[in-house]
């Protein structure tokens, strides 16, 4: 069964990138607006009895690029395709997998619905809540960047890893045992959507440098709070930021800009504009993406890529 890649308008950098690491050609298709605004997809070339691989993160705005990807999903299922498999590295409405209040959708589990619908797999990247995964009815690939980050982040001196709220606990528990550092959380409690209040920390920060660790950077709130509570609690002004994915929304640049940050680090699962004023680094996300591709076309195992627990 022959392997067809196919990128979304969402991320094509990253899409090109996985093409290349693969070894695998892009395969040509139209994507555009009829002047209702109604969106139009098209594939250029025959997918019948392929094995077909659509990449798209459904990062903001979030509907556009999930109906995108719905859409390329279902010519490729009416083409003739033999199996969808979605590449999503960034999930979008993973946030919203609870009700906070009692006339409120659970948008995790419309998203699981909606695109279990079109697809046959999906495979993304560092997901919310790992127990996201009990909301799909098809096959879910959960990956983490874990690994490549803290390859990046190197030796630690003096170091610190905090979860910025109690979300991030498990996560921070990774980070911890790949850099072998102690661990700490900030007690958070959200406000608003922008908006948040810590009520404390547990663990030992005096005269460390924080390694803050989450799983996406939105607006900002989370980190800013996080390390004022630090930096209070007599951590050391010297703050590195790991994240899966960079939204980067609203002023969220502008909010990081004024932390003492000496690292920010993430990947490319979403596409944003590099800001100068902060201590940028990504890291490519395409390697990884690329050998699971190869993988599950091979039918070979997952196991060492995937999160557990």
């Amino acid at each position: 069964m022959p392997l067809t890649l196919i990128s979304g308008s969402a991320n094509p950098r990253l899409a090109a990138a996985v093409s290349t690491a693969a070894g695998v050609p892009l395969a040509p298709v139209v994507v555009h607006r009829f002047p209702d605004g109604e969106l139009h997809v098209a594939l250029r070339d025959s997918v019948r009895g392929q094995d077909v691989y659509l990449l798209q993160p459904t990062s903001p705005p979030v509907e556009t690029h999930a109906f995108e990807l719905l859409l390329l999903a279902d010519a490729a299922r009416r083409a003739g395709a033999a199996r969808v498999t979605g590449v999503i590295p960034y999930l979008g409405y993973a946030r919203q997998d609870r009700r906070a209040g009692g006339r409120e959708p659970v948008g995790a589990r419309v998203m699981a619905d909606i695109l279990g619908g079109g697809l046959d797999r999906i495979v993304v990247v560092d997901l919310h809540m790992p127990a996201l995964e009990g909301f799909f009815a098809i096959p879910i690939e959960h990956l983490t960047a874990v690994g490549a980050l803290a390859e990046r982040l190197g030796p630690t001196a003096h170091g610190v890893v905090v979860a910025p709220d109690l979300g991030a606990a498990r996560l921070a528990d990774r980070y911890a045992r790949a850099l072998d550092l102690p661990v700490a959380m900030v007690h958070k409690t959200r406000l608003g959507g922008s908006e948040v209040m810590t009520r404390g920390i547990t663990g030992d920060v005096r005269g460390r440098a924080p390694l803050i660790v989450d799983d996406m950077i939105s607006t900002g709130a989370t980190i800013a709070a996080a390390t004022d509570a630090l930096i209070e609690a007599g951590a050391l002004p010297e703050v590195t930021v790991v994240a899966s994915h960079a939204l980067l929304v609203q002023d969220a640049v502008a909010r990081l800009a004024a932390l003492p940050l000496r690292r920010l680090v993430v990947t490319d699962s979403v596409a944003f504009t590099e800001p100068r004023s902060l201590p940028l680094e990504v890291v490519p996300l395409a390697p990884l993406l690329a050998e699971v591709v190869n993988r599950l076309h091979r039918e070979r195992t997952l196991h060492d890529l995937l999160v557990h627990g």
